[in-house]
């Protein structure tokens, strides 16, 4: 009989983990909860012969589960879990896993509700850990997670994406030996690195070279075994031809792009990864006209787990949901359902005290709501204007640029 918990925690031998965690992208969400919850429980036996890893293993059980799922409580476990492993650790170098476990779950923490203090709680943890360990594999990794940590730096003050890009590379580079699960990740944060560049600067060269790199990945990556980085890849991939395609005029590509977020949204289904689900819509939404009325069709209890589940990509969605009733309410020029919708929002924001990127989506919903009805009405929408500014500030400020992108996008929408 196939045993989980030992099969699973023998890819952990040999201090290999962070090139065997690719395989849980084929377990269901809830079964990895249940075998962190397990996982926990066998580390805290006074029997455990090796505490420090199963710890350590408990705590990755725990990111991996919250990077699918958005729970908080278990983001939480995650963190509460490395530091136990920090407290188990006698030697140096299982300190120094401890402390990169910790700073991987505050890492986690900024890509799942923002906040720029994360990252740099991270980088001073794990600032001269190099000088402490002493496996190879161990620095590498080090030198990977700096990598990861600056290149999500980028947009804050200070943050410098040449410098960032190069780290990538370096660590990519020291990686490029040990193909893995952590080599795949660096790829794919570099390639939305360029990526965005391209975007920005209305960059074919750079956009052309995230598109290899991507379809590298997508070749390496069986739907069979990596379903979900060969997913993000996808989204990644579509996101890159639909903005050559408007660079270019190009309906072909178009289509073209949007066929790789159906292939995206084909690797798994929602329930299977919550989050890398969410992460599709939301990139397919921004890149084509009219995607937005996908979540309309979408299971309900994964929408609506994720909207309540308040992280940036939750919340995104959330901004989605809006912006497909207010489409459907515009085109049945139902002011009513407008109103309702306006309403619910400002309930939310009276009674919430909301922080900062939810302050900003409900913000960015009511200025939805008051454009159409402007259009509707043919009457001025008020200073619409003033709040996507000032909505796309806050949620820029918090590290939430998928949120501050929906305000710009808006805003480029609002006539002067």
């Amino acid at each position: 009989m196939f045993e989980f918990g030992r099969d699973l925690r023998r890819l952990f031998d040999g201090h290999q983990a962070d090139q065997e965690l690719g395989w849980l992208e084929v377990v269901d969400v809830e079964v990895l909860r249940g075998e962190a919850r397990r996982q926990t429980v066998d580390a805290g036996r006074a029997t455990c012969q090796r505490p420090v890893q199963a710890w350590l293993l408990a705590s990755a059980l725990w990111r991996e589960h919250t990077r699918r799922s958005g729970a908080a409580d278990s983001l939480q476990h995650a963190r509460l879990t490395a530091l136990d492993g920090r407290k188990a650790a006698r030697s140096n170098d299982e300190r120094a896993e401890a402390v990169m476990a910790l700073a991987e779950t505050m890492v986690l923490s900024f890509d799942l509700y923002g906040g720029p203090d994360s990252l740099s709680r991270a980088l001073s943890l794990i600032d001269g850990l190099k000088d402490h360990a002493t496996r190879p594999l161990l620095r590498v990794r080090l030198t990977a997670l700096h990598a990861r940590i600056r290149s999500r730096q980028v947009g804050s003050p200070g943050g410098d994406s040449l410098q960032a890009m190069a780290f990538l590379d370096q660590a990519i580079h020291e990686l490029s030996r040990r193909p893995g699960l952590l080599l795949d990740t660096l790829k794919l944060d570099r390639a939305a690195l360029t990526l965005t560049f391209g975007i920005e600067r209305r960059d074919a060269r750079l956009l052309d070279q995230a598109g290899r790199e991507l379809r590298d990945l997508v070749d390496t990556c069986p739907a069979e075994r990596r379903p979900l980085t060969r997913a993000r890849a996808l989204a990644l991939c579509g996101a890159g031809l639909s903005a050559l395609a408007a660079l270019a005029d190009n309906a072909d590509a178009l289509e073209q792009g949007r066929a790789l977020f159906d292939a995206a949204c084909d690797q798994f289904t929602p329930d299977h990864s919550p989050m890398d689900w969410a992460a599709v819509i939301l990139a397919r939404s921004a890149a084509l006209p009219g995607a937005a009325c996908l979540v309309e069709g979408a299971p309900s209890d994964v929408v609506g787990a994720l909207t309540r589940s308040r992280t940036v990509p939750g919340l995104a969605l959330a901004d989605a949901v809006v912006e497909a009733g207010v489409m459907r309410a515009e085109s049945q020029g139902d002011i009513l359902a407008l109103d309702r919708l306006a309403a619910r929002l400002r309930s939310r924001l009276a009674l919430d005290r909301p922080r900062p990127v939810a302050w900003a989506v409900d913000q960015i919903g009511l200025a939805r709501i008051a454009l159409s009805k402007a259009r509707l009405l043919d009457k001025p929408a008020g200073p619409v204007r003033l709040v996507l500014v000032e909505a796309a500030a806050a949620a820029r400020d918090e590290g939430a640029d998928l949120i501050a992108d929906r305000a710009d996008h808006l805003l480029r929408q609002v006539k002067d």
